[in-house]
């Protein structure tokens, strides 16, 4: 019997059930079906039965049950209300949903449909749905098959109690992929508690766009975060309904916010589903509301006097739910980065956290000359129009850089702005020169910075990465055109560096071209056939959403390989096995690819050969023990990444696959930790009879156990079960040069220094 549950945990646990138990019904029909194909008895006599019980349906279906429905659902809402605040909240997060950005109704209705083995009075008193309905249909085929075939014994039960209904931050519990990406623990910058502080200094930061308060206060502590802004605060008749009633806010009305960051109506309210405890106050002028909520259900609220001379303004605080995003840890780094985000694209507007201060006066110049390191080969072009705005130069790089934003909001995955941007400035370029230079020649080097207004942005996710909008096109190509060709009309010094830099990007390109395309021919003859240290998958990047998911895993030597193979899911899952250390890159030129077996081997496997437009994998990951020599292999593959295919890390496709370290077991239990706190907690568990195991290596770990490290995490499990992932990004492009020179360049006084002082160890006398 499943233990009985109210409130909020209630009505999400019965959805998730009866999304269950429908799938299970499914199932069951399936076999029904079969046994029904292969029944011997006559046709007709099956089919008599079927309209006695269809017209008993349909009488069923005639009668006026309207207002006992209504009146049945407002009861229970009402009760599950009263009680809601008692209830312990259910785990609801599934593995997170992908799903197009979509305006979501505030309320969500669902059918739940019973098998139909179970008794009517089960299903009508059974909220929860629970699991033995479906097992008496699976327990039955010969009953299955008869409501297959339509014979009048025991008709599903499809009333009242079987429609269960969602309120919007109830949906937002069950299905939070859809409303702020993936979950995660903070290891990686997109995960879902930065989307959760985000949304909450996205409120603030748009008071400031709008000419209101020009510092935010944040406090990061104990994973609660404190965030106070000095705007003119939220109504306070509305505060309850703008931070708990899904589609309300005054986003909606042009006139009150424009080109805010927040523009679906969810925004701080996924940050109140999401969290364990949540508070917000709002201060007008000598008056303050205050509500609070605990996992989405309001605990209590009030109005009444600020205390004299507090200023106007919003209060958050917020605490995530571990129940969903497990033990998590905010990354200082990440929160860092996204602080000077909001200080370069709101000058003038102070930001401070734990103390430290994030301003900027010159706005998205400051963030380019902090990027480029003062390497510019002509000074910082700025453009600002009324929703438009760029800055630009080039360096003595081949690659590119473009840093885009959309209404505040970083777009590192670029969009439809980024390719019109590069398209108008190849087109201003051309036309000034009257030229037909490659867009890779004119742009190669290329750094800027980009950042647009829009009243209606459209991302492809709800996380806001990449823009959608086309309508944009034609008007941004158009107004960028005619600034660079203008630009360029008034700096004839400028215009002389930058067709030198174009003509000498072509030449080098010509160079690599003829280099490297006769040795890809060479290349592609010795692995035409087959790579024998690849165990590819069945399908990849270019086999659309059947590959969408799909990775490849470079791990080190046969034994490691060995367990992953016998454990892997072949649809998506690939392997590269690497024969030890591979060759260090650092100083090579990319045609000294080709010229090694195994390097060249792995770049074909990854499809990259000739750009990473051909890549066949989502994630790269790196797998390699825990120890130093896995660490050193680490080094050398990322060596070969950074230097060849930087923009594979840029765009997020490398991680590093984080390895247990202990097993902890006793007779009954099997524990498997990722550092030595979680081994410590584990052992203190299980006691005198605690066994520790230290892994030297993946091929030391049971290929039937090595599933549970190469797949994501299921709802319920531990946080030892699943894969743990870090992502491989770049915090800041300057550095890449120095760190690749100091750890894999030649062997340098700095160096031995560094692991000198990073080696000795004090010893008490």
């Amino acid at each position: 019997m499943s233990e009985k549950k109210t409130g909020l945990s209630a009505r999400i646990a019965a959805m998730q059930a009866a999304e269950e138990a429908a799938a299970k019904k499914s199932s069951t029909e399936k076999k029904s079906t079969t046994a029904k194909t292969t029944a011997k008895a006559p046709a007709k006599t099956a089919a008599k039965p079927a309209a006695k019980p269809a017209a008993t349906k349909t009488a069923a279906a005639k009668a006026p049950a309207k207002a006992t429905a209504s009146k049945t659902a407002a009861a229970k809402t009402a009760a599950a209300k009263t009680t809601a605040v008692k209830a312990t909240a259910a785990k609801a997060s599934a593995a997170p949903v992908k799903a197009a950005a979509k305006k979501t109704p505030s309320k969500t209705t669902t059918a739940a449909k019973t098998t139909t083995a179970a008794p009517a009075k089960s299903a009508a008193t059974t909220k929860s749905a629970t699991a033995a309905p479906a097992k008496t249909a699976s327990a039955k085929p010969k009953a299955a098959a008869s409501k297959s075939s339509k014979a009048p014994a025991s008709p599903a039960v499809y009333d009242e109690d079987s429609i269960q209904h969602l309120e919007g931050l109830e949906h937002i519990r069950l299905r939070p992929g859809m409303y702020i990406g993936s979950l995660g623990d903070g290891a990686n910058e997109n995960d879902g508690i930065y989307i959760l502080l985000k949304e909450g200094i996205d409120n603030s930061v748009d008071e400031f766009s709008q000419g209101f308060g020009k510092k935010i206060d944040i406090e990061i502590k104990d994973g609660r975060v404190k965030i106070r802004d000095y705007g003119r605060g939220i109504p306070l008749g509305k505060l309850e309904d703008c931070v708990s009633n899904v589609n309300t806010g005054a986003k909606y009305n042009n006139n009150v916010f424009k080109q805010a960051i927040g523009m679906n109506g969810v925004g701080i309210k996924a940050t109140n589903a999401l969290s364990s405890y949540f508070r917000a106050a709002s201060i007008r002028d000598g008056k303050m509301a205050v509500v609070e909520f605990a996992k989405g259900e309001k605990l209590s609220g009030k109005t009444g006097a600020a205390k004299p001379g507090v200023p106007n303004g919003t209060y958050l605080e917020f605490e995530p739910d571990t129940e969903l995003f497990g033990k998590y840890n905010f990354n200082m780094e990440y929160v860092e980065k996204r602080l000077w985000n909001y200080a370069y694209l709101n000058p003038g507007l102070l930001l401070k956290c734990n103390g430290q201060e994030y301003i900027s006066q010159n706005g998205i110049q400051d963030l380019l000359e902090h990027e480029m390191d003062g390497k510019a080969l002509y000074k910082i072009f700025s453009y600002k129009g009324e929703n438009l705005e760029f800055v630009i130069t080039h360096t003595n790089s081949l690659d590119k850089f473009v840093y885009s934003f959309v209404n505040g909001q970083s777009t590192e995955d670029g969009g439809t702005h980024v390719t019109s941007f590069l398209d108008g400035v190849t087109k201003g370029v051309n036309s000034f020169f009257k030229k037909e230079y490659d867009e890779k020649d004119v742009c190669g080097g290329l750094i800027c910075a980009l950042k647009i207004g829009l009243d209606n942005p459209m991302f492809t996710s709800q996380t806001k990465n990449k823009l959608g909008n086309v309508e944009i096109r034609a008007p941004i190509i158009k107004e960028v055109q005619t600034a660079i060709d203008d630009w360029l009309r008034h700096n004839p010094d400028v215009a002389g560096a930058l067709e030198d830099k174009i003509i000498k990007n072509q030449k080098a390109r010509n160079e690599i071209n003829s280099v490297t395309e006769k040795q890809i021919r060479e290349a592609e003859k010795s692995v035409m056939l087959k790579i024998k240290k690849l165990k590819d998958c069945r399908y990849h990047l270019q086999d659309g959403e059947k590959g969408a998911n799909s990775m490849i895993f470079i791990t080190e030597g046969d034994s490691a390989t060995g367990s992953m193979v016998g454990s892997r899911d072949v649809s998506y899952q690939a392997i590269f096995s690497l024969r030890g250390k591979p060759e260090n890159m650092y100083g090579r030129k990319k045609s000294a690819l080709f010229e090694n077996e195994e390097l060249k081997n792995l770049t074909f496997s990854l499809g990259v050969q000739k750009d990473i437009e051909g890549l066949r994998y989502d994630k790269i990951i790196i797998a390699t023990d825990a120890d130093n020599d896995g660490f050193h292999i680490r080094n050398l593959v990322m060596t070969y990444l950074l230097l060849f295919f930087e923009e594979l890390v840029l765009t997020g496709h490398v991680y590093i696959l984080e390895t247990p370290l202990f097993r902890v077991r006793n007779k009954t239990k099997t524990v498997y930790c990722y550092s030595e706190e979680s081994r410590d907690k584990e052992v203190a568990k299980m006691g005198k009879s605690a066994e520790v195991t230290r892994f030297k290596g993946l091929g030391e770990i049971n290929p039937s156990e090595f599933g549970q490290f190469i797949f994501p995490r299921k709802e319920g499990e531990s946080e030892d079960k699943g894969m743990h992932l870090t992502q491989v990004t770049i915090q800041t492009l300057k550095n890449v040069p120095q760190v690749l020179k100091f750890y894999m360049g030649n062997n340098t006084p700095e160096r031995r220094e560094f692991i000198v002082h990073n080696l000795a160890k004090e010893i008490d006398a």
